[in-house]
């Protein structure tokens, strides 16, 4: 198959995916969509994407597994330690500022990183007055994070990197384990609100004082960068914060002179009043 036919059934697939089941990729990148769909074309027994897309119009399993390809799921608790600790030590006082605060999850995945902040809330005795909000577009990865059940394997990194990010007790008190997997307490648990949201489709999201969407952006062209980078400053409170991830930057988007940077490194932004 030549690059140029490629392209074209790569394009028709993914605008099958959209009219028959309302997920547009279209604007992700490219690089990104391609290399899971030819992970997926390996895996399977179909010859070419023009064969994968008859299969996703007529096989919602199979639609359902690609759909979990195509999704962003590599993350982990304290991912980036010195982020949290960044925010630990930088914005938790300036939030402790407000009555009540909102906090917006976007494209959560399994929802580590939303358990990490809730574990960080607890710690600095704020989960009183917080209100958490975590979404993703995928309905069945959504249902991961709610159930907050993660292997065992993967505590031990987990709780080096807690440690790394300043977490003041034993990060076993948060999970309960047996030979195979730990979940998530209960109050740990709690004060979340798991939604389905598509940033690619969907509206403004509350008026929120801070935001993390880290490593989502990577996956998304330019065009959609700067919708989303859009969305989530209609999202914000004036002041509020904006976290991205290590890779990803508001340098050189339509919304560069929009945000104050708080913290170069860690990529935390505010936005102006």
């Amino acid at each position: 198959m030549t690059k140029d036919n490629e392209a074209i059934e790569i394009r028709l697939l993914l605008e099958a995916i959209h009219l028959k089941y309302g997920f547009n990729f279209k604007d992700y990148a490219n690089a990104h969509t391609k290399r899971r769909l030819r992970n997926r074309l390996e895996r399977s027994s179909l010859d070419n994407f023009s064969q994968m897309t008859r299969r996703v119009l007529y096989d919602e399993n199979f639609f359902n597994t690609l759909l979990m390809d195509l999704s962003i799921n590599v993350t982990e608790m304290f991912r980036d330690p010195w982020f949290y600790k960044k925010v630990r030590e930088e914005l938790i006082p300036r939030l402790k500022t407000y009555s009540f605060i909102k906090v917006w999850h976007a494209g959560c995945s399994a929802g580590q990183e939303v358990y990490s902040m809730s574990i960080l809330l607890e710690e600095e005795k704020m989960k009183k007055r917080v209100q958490v909000y975590a979404t993703d577009f995928n309905e069945m990865i959504l249902e991961k994070a709610k159930a907050g059940i993660y292997p065992l394997d993967v505590m031990k990194t987990y709780t080096t990197n807690y440690q790394q990010a300043g977490g003041t007790k034993e990060f076993s008190d948060y999970y309960a384990a047996d030979n195979e997997n730990v979940i998530i307490r209960r109050f740990i648990r709690d004060k979340i609100l798991f939604s389905s949201h598509n940033l690619v489709t969907d509206g403004v999201f509350g008026e929120m004082h801070m935001i993390f969407c880290r490593n989502v952006l990577i996956y998304f062209n330019k065009k959609l960068q700067n919708h989303v980078l859009r969305l989530f400053y209609d999202s914000l409170i004036p002041g509020g914060y904006l976290c991205l991830g290590s890779k990803e930057s508001l340098k050189f988007t339509e919304m560069a002179d929009k945000f104050d940077v708080v913290c170069k490194k860690e990529k935390i932004y505010r936005k102006k009043r």
